[in-house]
C-alpha cells in the first residue's frame, strides 16, 4: 500500500474480494472514496477519464476503491492516470474477470499495479482458523462442498449456497459477453469437464460429446479459465521420446462447483468418483499454497503413450518434484523408472489422507 502502485485483487465471484478490501480498509482507516462498477452512474462518468475530472473527484480522498472495476470501460487508462498523476492515492480494484480486467489493464499499467488473487479459502486458510484435528474431521465435507466462504460460513445450507453459484453468479461475467452465444451448450461443456476431471481433456472427443465444433469448445474452455472456474495442466516433456506432448488436463479451482454442475451431493462411501475428487482438491490446493507463498513454479502432469503416468509434476528452476495421490491410505505408488532415469533433480512424494498436511501448508519461516 502506498507505494504509487495500483493494487488489484482477481478471483472467482463469491470468494470474497469485497469484504477483503473492505476489512482491509478498516484496519488502514484513511479517507476512502468507494466506487461500484455495476452502478450505471459510475460506469458513466468514468467512461471518458481525465486528469481534470479526476482531480474533482478524489479531492479529499488518500483511497480510491473500485469494486467490480471490469464494467468500467476505460478502467485501465483510469487507473494509471491516478497512478501518474496522483501519488498521494492509493488505488484498489477488484475484478472477478481476468479476460476483462486483464486484457484492460495489462499494458496501461505495466510497471504500475500489484496484483492478489483471492481463491476459496486454502487448507492453510482453514487450519489456521480453527485447528489441525477439526479440518482433518471435515475432509469428507471439503471433497463434496469445498471450500467458498458462504459454503464454510453456513455448512448446513451447503448444497443450497452452491446450487445457487453454480446456475446465478458463476458465469455471470462470461454470459454477459457476446461470446457466450449458447448458454445451454456452455453449461453442456462445464458438465462434461466435471465429469472428466482428473482424465485428459481431448477437445475433439468433446466436442462429438456435446455436438459443438472444436473452435468452440476451446473458446469456451479458455473462457472458463480467465474467469476462474477451471484451470489446466499441460504434459511435461522433454528427454522420453514416447511422452505425450500436446495433451492437458481439467481441473475445478473447487470441488463444490464440481459437485453442484453435476449435482451429485451423494456421500464418498457411495461414489465412484472419490479418486478424482482427490486428486482435484490437492491440486487445486496446491496451487493455492503456491500462490498464497508466493512460490513461482510450473506445473504438469506426465504420461507415455504406453500409459506409465505422473499425477502431478512441479517445476522450480532446475528441480523436479513428481507427485502421486491416492486416497486409500494403504494404496501404493511408484514414480516410473522411465521418468527417473530420463530427469536430473527429481525429489518425488505420496500424498495422502495422512501427510497432505506437509503438502498444503504454508511453509515454516525462520525464527
Amino acid at each position: 500500500m502506498f507505494k504509487n502502485k495500483a493494487f488489484l485483487v482477481f478471483g472467482p465471484r463469491q470468494t470474497g474480494k469485497t469484504t477483503f478490501v473492505e476489512t482491509l480498509l478498516q484496519k488502514i482507516n484513511k479517507a476512502t472514496l468507494s466506487l461500484n462498477g455495476d452502478d450505471a452512474d459510475v460506469r458513466e462518468m468514468l467512461a471518458k477519464p481525465n486528469a481534470t475530472q479526476i482531480a474533482q473527484l478524489l479531492s479529499g480522498y488518500e483511497i480510491l476503491f473500485i469494486d467490480e472495476a471490469q464494467r468500467i470501460n476505460e478502467i485501465g487508462l483510469l487507473l494509471k492516470i491516478i497512478v501518474d498523476r496522483f501519488k498521494n492515492v492509493q488505488v484498489i480494484a477488484t475484478g472477478s474477470s481476468a479476460f476483462e480486467l486483464s486484457g484492460k489493464v495489462n499494458e496501461p499499467l505495466t510497471g504500475r499495479k500489484y496484483e492478489m488473487m483471492l481463491l476459496p479459502f486454502s487448507y492453510a486458510e482453514l487450519i489456521s482458523n480453527s485447528d489441525f484435528l477439526t479440518e482433518e474431521r471435515s475432509i469428507e465435507q471439503r471433497l463434496i462442498y469445498g471450500a467458498y466462504p458462504e459454503i464454510i460460513n453456513d455448512p448446513q445450507n451447503a448444497e443450497e449456497h452452491l446450487k445457487l453459484l453454480a446456475d446465478s453468479y458463476l458465469y455471470k461475467d462470461l454470459f454477459a459477453l457476446e461470446q457466450i452465444s449458447k448458454p445451454a451448450l456452455f453449461q453442456k461443456i462445464v458438465k462434461a469437464l466435471a465429469l472428466r476431471v482428473g482424465s485428459e481433456v481431448n477437445f475433439s472427443e468433446l466436442a462429438q460429446l456435446v455436438k459443438a465444433d472444436q473452435k468452440t469448445i476451446e473458446k469456451y474452455i479458455n473462457l472458463l479459465e480467465k474467469a476462474f472456474v477451471i484451470f489446466s495442466l499441460p504434459a511435461f516433456s522433454g528427454n522420453v521420446r514416447n511422452e505425450i506432448k500436446k495433451n492437458r488436463k481439467i481441473y475445478f479451482y473447487d470441488n463444490g462447483i464440481i459437485n453442484s454442475v453435476t449435482r451429485n451431493f451423494n456421500s464418498l462411501s457411495n461414489r465412484n468418483d472419490v479418486g478424482a475428487l482427490w486428486e482435484n482438491y490437492i491440486i487445486s490446493e496446491r496451487i493455492k499454497y503456491l500462490q498464497q507463498n508466493q512460490l513461482e513454479a510450473e506445473t504438469f502432469f506426465w504420461r507415455t503413450t504406453q500409459q506409465q503416468e505422473i499425477d502431478y509434476i512441479e517445476k522450480t528452476g532446475e528441480n523436479l518434484l513428481a507427485v502421486e495421490f491416492k486416497w486409500n491410505r494403504k494404496a501404493k505408488a511408484k514414480i516410473p523408472i522411465t521418468f527417473l532415469k530420463a530427469y536430473e533433480n527429481v525429489s518425488t512424494q505420496l500424498i495422502s489422507r495422512d501427510n497432505r498436511f506437509e503438502f498444503l501448508s504454508a511453509p515454516k519461516t525462520k525464527n
